[in-house]
């Protein structure tokens, strides 16, 4: 599947802030998620609820998708979330602390069936049942601070504990043909850190990364747009292939280089992304 559309920053807004939702009309990143879950206190659940849905009535987003996550079904504010979610329409529908099948068919049937239902991957349960929870979803979003919480593991840029973890969810994510962010970095101040995670979850396949504050989104959009060069010999592969006596060759030497007909693909997608991010200015 070719995902064609950039998330390279998605942005996590507290729905509760309405200045926060204001301004996220105007920011550089691909996708903001409006959020009632972790960023808001319990007694403001309601007006995050009503702010969202009022949010992506109103639109005004530009070409930035726009993404509501809910609580879960199991909080008291789920249920009444994923109904307004429904009827407002965003672009998707976040669903945190997913770690089965069951879970997935339980928010799936709460919505239309053309809602697009994101799921968070943030359980040492969902870790074991990858291979379940691709079906009925667009998207997996890594929820790292989570995941180290139940695995008791400790944390720095470099994420050793979790890099078996975060390279099974990307292979997994891809057999499935899903989209997959990378989850956040909790240091907001820490420029050099932000830039080594961010090359780090490029270099692993994510299709992008989980914000929480403004300042990082152009590390994001750097580290996950593609390079030049990289974009160039893409054009060069499909050029290629597309010559009339390539058209049933399986394997390709270009400019001293050995390439398959399985390189065809990804290299129409690197494309596509690239072209979509140039379109945006």
């Amino acid at each position: 599947m070719t995902h064609a559309k950039p998330r390279r920053s998605a942005l996590y807004m507290p729905a509760a802030n309405a200045r926060a939702i204001e301004k996220a009309r105007e920011l550089p990143c691909d996708v903001v998620i409006l959020d009632l879950e972790d960023a808001v206190a319990p007694d403001a659940k309601e007006t995050a609820r009503e702010q969202a849905v009022a949010a992506v009535k109103a639109g005004g987003f530009g070409p930035r998708e726009v993404v509501i996550r809910v609580n879960g079904l199991d909080t008291p504010w789920g249920r009444d979330d994923l109904a307004v979610a429904a009827e407002a329409g965003p672009d998707a529908v976040l669903a945190p602390k997913v770690s089965s099948a069951a879970d997935v068919a339980a928010y799936r049937a709460a919505l239309p069936a053309t809602q697009s239902l994101w799921i968070m991957i943030e359980t040492c349960w969902g870790l074991f049942r990858l291979d379940e929870l691709g079906e009925g979803v667009a998207a997996w979003v890594i929820g790292t601070n989570d995941l180290a919480k139940e695995m008791r593991c400790r944390l720095d840029a470099e994420r050793a504990p979790l890099l078996g973890p975060l390279s099974l969810a990307v292979a997994a994510a891809r057999a499935h043909g899903l989209v997959v962010l990378d989850g956040v970095f909790n240091g907001i101040d820490d420029d050099a850190g932000l830039e080594r995670q961010c090359d780090q979850g490029a270099a692993f396949g994510f299709d992008g990364k989980t914000l929480i504050h403004p300042r990082q989104i152009e590390a994001a959009n750097r580290a996950f747009t593609p390079a030049a060069e990289e974009v160039d010999w893409a054009r060069t592969i499909v050029a290629a292939f597309d010559e009339p006596e390539n058209a049933k060759k399986g394997v390709l030497r270009i400019e001293g280089r050995m390439v398959e007909r399985l390189h065809l693909e990804e290299a129409r997608r690197l494309i596509a992304v690239a072209d979509a991010i140039a379109a945006r200015g």
